[in-house]
């Protein structure tokens, strides 16, 4: 069979693949629904991937006249293995949405019925999500997993866990797959405020994939509030999300989790509350089974803040393998990883150095990998809290055995 070349006016700039659905965006250049959403929604761009002009209104109209002749050529083209491209479902608009959440309020089945409705809706485009968060959808959802949590008590848990009622389940699902815009993310923190009290309850008392989103929302809610509102979170906020970390009942949730404890860290009273709530002895646990080079990082950035607290220095202390996994790591993850791994030995070393500390540090071969950074290429920032580290107890380790005779013309006086 020839190979048959398709025009280039039916390829999307974006995938360089034939169009299904072409549609043009304000800057008058067309493309595939499906590259152009994920570009603008999914991805977060602002521009014209082929204009760079910055899309003020990223409406998407669909170009039917585009689609009917890629559709004709395909036909034309089917005696070489050209298959016809389906005429797309047109998405739904904000009539459809408000009825359909107007129907869910007449009994329960119909709730049902809409909840599976709008996650069908949902997974069609992105063009939909929108549709849907713009349209109500996002409070209705909301209100599902709010109504449902605050009526709920422990002692509805079995041993497995609380099993919610399936309409909350179904809407804190369909709530984390809209994937939501920045705006609707705001407004849904500003709105219900009992919502983000209400994930919370998910944590604590929700079955393992229920709690997973939770944990997603939460961050992707607390990554688009003012920072000095991160101040006011209570310390069962803390407890929940060491909870989560502990559990490790998903790789996404677990980084949702730590990525929170690190967003949340530099406001208020937040170290403290964390280390409160058992996340030192939980983040060594981690940094002591885990290889994976992101995890890492973030285990010892989250260790980092931590230790920059009296409490979480002598949790840090307190723990066996503390000093060691924290030691260990150190040009074995990346050279961020490394940096934040001597930073912690620096606030170790400069606020909680005491005798036995130091002593410690000396045994477990800490002051032996110091000087082992100040010999490799391990970046400049981690050289420098290396060296800070080496003088601040100079006395102490410069004619130590367990320093190699190989390092000692390179110790600092």
């Amino acid at each position: 069979m020839t190979e048959i070349e398709v025009p280039p006016f039916f390829l999307c700039p974006i995938s360089l693949e034939m169009m299904k659905d072409p549609v043009t965006i304000p800057t008058g250049i067309t493309y595939d629904r499906e590259s152009i959403e994920k570009w603008l929604f999914t991805d977060k761009n602002k521009n014209c991937p082929v204009t760079k002009q910055v899309l003020s209104n990223p409406d998407l109209t669909p170009n039917h006249t585009l689609r009917r002749l890629i559709q004709s050529w395909c036909t034309l083209n089917a005696s070489n293995g050209i298959e016809r491209v389906p005429t797309p479902k047109p998405p739904v608009n904000k009539s459809q949405i408000t009825k359909l959440l107007n129907d869910a309020a007449k009994s329960p089945q119909m709730q049902t019925k809409c909840l599976e409705r709008l996650r069908s809706i949902a997974s069609a485009s992105e063009t939909n999500k929108r549709c849907i968060e713009s349209s109500g959808g996002v409070d209705f959802l909301a209100s599902l997993v709010k109504n449902n949590t605050s009526t709920t008590s422990l002692e509805a848990c079995d041993h497995d866990g609380f099993e919610f009622t399936e309409p909350s389940d179904e809407a804190l699902s369909i709530l984390f797959s809209l994937q939501l815009s920045e705006s609707a993310l705001k407004s849904l923190a500003v709105k219900n405020s009992e919502f983000i009290e209400s994930l919370l309850n998910v944590l604590r008392v929700g079955c393992d994939e229920s709690r997973a989103y939770a944990v997603l929302l939460l961050n992707s809610i607390l990554e688009v509030e003012e920072p000095t509102q991160l101040g006011a979170l209570k310390p069962e906020f803390f407890v929940e999300l060491v909870q989560i970390l502990h559990d490790q009942i998903s790789p996404k949730a677990s980084k949702a989790a730590l990525q929170l404890l690190i967003n949340a860290g530099p406001w208020g009273r937040n170290r403290v509350k964390a280390v409160e709530a058992g996340a030192v002895k939980v983040l060594v646990d981690l940094l002591l089974d885990s290889s994976e080079k992101r995890a890492c990082e973030m285990l010892l950035t989250a260790l980092d803040q931590l230790c920059q607290c009296s409490e979480g220095r002598a949790e840090l202390l307190r723990h066996g393998a503390g000093l060691a996994v924290v030691s260990k790591k150190i040009l074995r993850v990346s050279k961020a990883g490394s940096e934040r791994a001597v930073r912690i030995l620096l606030s170790i070393a400069k606020y909680s150095g005491s005798s036995k500390v130091v002593q410690e540090m000396l045994q477990l071969g800490v002051v032996t990998k110091l000087c082992l950074v100040l010999q490799v290429d391990s970046g400049s920032k981690a050289k420098e809290k290396a060296r800070e580290i080496l003088k601040l107890h100079a006395g102490v380790w410069k004619n130590s055995s367990c320093v190699p005779i190989s390092l000692l013309s390179s110790y600092p006086s």
